[in-house]
């Protein structure tokens, strides 16, 4: 028992959250160089050979964004820590929404030239509804950046949550030099050994003389003397605030150049929580329970273009998982064996003989896990509450160019339907011929051609529709394709067989519910 408290307790998992194009997958990555997972850091920026390891779909190194959520573990410092990498670009947020739900803290990245953008605040919303520590690093400070202590108000009066500088920029531009730490009074100048490697460090005390020396001259001394003055009569230090999701510690640095990570990542993981405890439908699941419990917030299929699998990564909320041994799916009333489970650093995988709470784990998934699912030890029935889902929002009519190729083009919708990022409905009565593909982002449509062309082998004719709105069916007075419809509205049938009805604006609603009295309509779940 004292061996899985303190396996659980070393247990960090979080997820990094940003606009596009703030740093997030570079911070990353410069995590996993700092931590020892990777040799050197592949460049993110421009169009050169080495891609970020985190981006393992083809399509995300061809273009530069995330478009996937990936799942990467690593050793540092006595922490096992899971990091989830997100994708940045708001058309792949529902993905994001998920894996926010299998993080217990979060790493927000913050562009310090443009501060706080719009997906930011989206993303910042879910943290802050689950009420996770969030912990902001604003980064890109080797460019001409605004003020640090206006980005900070600016963190403050955006999101609404206090802020507390842990460090301080000396610098921006070619002119950052290093970070003043707070707590230990002292100067951290960096020097570069290039972007894919670690930055060599030199501390110093503030009150120092050498300092002035170092920083190029009495003036800039004295400013920096003045700038920690200042902060020092703002607001304490309160770790109870920072679990509590109310106060966010900030740090400043370059992911690009390395400046300011490795102290950062210290910082954080002193300052972040272990595995929290997960609400079910039976009330709270604690952690440190011995019994295993797990639910799953990603579905991926062709991880591996060799063996086109799918995997099913699940969050593990409690006790101990071994490899082997029985579990129960809840959603499906079953007793099933995870043989091959596995732990990822994004497409490279890894088989496990045992994971602890706060742990991703993959498994293979033959089609029987949904995103949601609880997994537990057999004798258990509780479902974990709080897996969002998302109206489509863009809809388009998809048919193979090569009507041969019909059989590949039912497997590879299917199986993309069944990882939830891209919805995809059939027209009642009319075969798998042709289907209507739902997404949140107008992006992910893109993906889904890139996808079935290149792990399906199947071209796509696509046509697009005029609804921006979904509803379930929830009652009918009469059978659904007897229903009274109008110009601007569809039936549709999902892959677990429900009705739905797809239309624009709000007018058809009014008209839907007064032509066909007793027909009830709800959001989908």
């Amino acid at each position: 028992m004292a061996d899985l408290r303190e396996e659980i307790s070393r247990r960090r998992t979080f997820a990094i959250i940003s606009h596009p194009d703030a740093g997030k997958t570079t911070l990353t990555e410069k995590f996993l160089l700092y931590g020892g997972a990777i040799a050197q850091a592949g460049e993110v920026k421009g169009k050169r050979a080495r891609a970020a390891t985190s981006d393992w779909m083809e399509i995300e190194r061809q273009r530069g964004i995330s478009v996937t959520s990936s799942v990467m573990q690593f050793q540092h410092s006595g922490f096992c820590i899971n990091i989830l990498d997100t994708p940045g670009h708001q058309d792949f947020s529902e993905d994001t929404y998920r894996t926010l739900m299998a993080a217990d803290s979060a790493v927000m990245v913050i562009d310090g030239a443009k501060g706080v953008e719009p997906q930011t605040r989206k993303l910042f919303k879910v943290c802050a509804m689950r009420h996770i520590p969030i912990f902001t690093f604003i980064n890109k400070m080797d460019r001409e950046t605004r003020d640090p202590l206006e980005l900070c108000e600016e963190v403050e009066r955006e999101l609404g949550i206090d802020t507390y500088a842990v460090n301080w920029p000396i610098g921006c531009g070619k002119a950052f030099q290093g970070v003043y730490d707070r707590a230990e009074g002292s100067i951290l100048f960096f020097s570069s050994e290039g972007h894919g490697r670690k930055a060599a460090s030199t501390r110093i005390d503030l009150e120092d003389p050498a300092a002035a020396e170092l920083l190029g001259g009495q003036t800039r001394w004295q400013t920096l003397r003045d700038e920690v003055e200042l902060l020092g009569a703002g607001r304490e230090f309160d770790m109870e605030a920072v679990r509590a999701g109310t106060l966010s510690p900030v740090f400043f640095g370059s992911a690009l150049t390395n400046f300011g990570v490795e102290p950062f990542l210290e910082a954080f993981l002193r300052m972040t929580t272990p595995p929290l405890n997960r609400m079910t439908d039976s009330g709270e699941i604690d952690a440190f329970s011995p019994d295993f419990s797990a639910f799953v917030f990603k579905i991926q299929a062709n991880m591996n273009k060799a063996h086109r699998d799918r995997i099913a990564f699940m969050r593990v909320c409690s006790g101990k998982f071994q490899r082997d041994s029985e579990v129960f799916h809840m959603q499906s009333g079953k007793k099933l064996r995870l043989s091959q489970p596995q732990q990822m650093l994004a497409a490279e995988r890894e088989i496990i003989d045992e994971a602890y709470a706060g742990d991703i784990i993959g498994v293979f998934d033959p089609g029987m896990f949904s995103i949601g699912d609880t997994v537990t030890v057999p004798g258990k029935k509780f479902r974990f509450l709080g897996i969002p889902t998302f109206e489509p929002e863009h809809f388009m009519r998809v048919s193979p160019m090569d009507t041969m190729k019909r059989k590949q083009f039912i497997k590879g919708t299917e199986q993309i339907a069944q990882e939830g990022a891209i919805q995809i409905f059939r027209i009642p009565f009319a075969g798998m011929e042709e289907v209507i593909v739902g997404v949140v982002g107008t992006l992910q449509f893109d993906v889904f051609q890139y996808r079935m062309r290149s792990e399906y082998g199947v071209e796509l004719r696509m046509t697009g529709l005029p609804y921006d709105h979904l509803r379930r069916i929830a009652a009918s007075p009469v059978e659904p394709k007897d229903l009274t419809l109008c110009a601007d509205a569809a039936l549709l049938e999902d892959f677990r067989g429900r009705s739905l009805v797809a239309y624009s604006g709000e007018w058809p609603v009014g008209y839907l519910l007064k032509h066909n009295p007793g027909l009830a309509l709800e959001e989908p779940s």
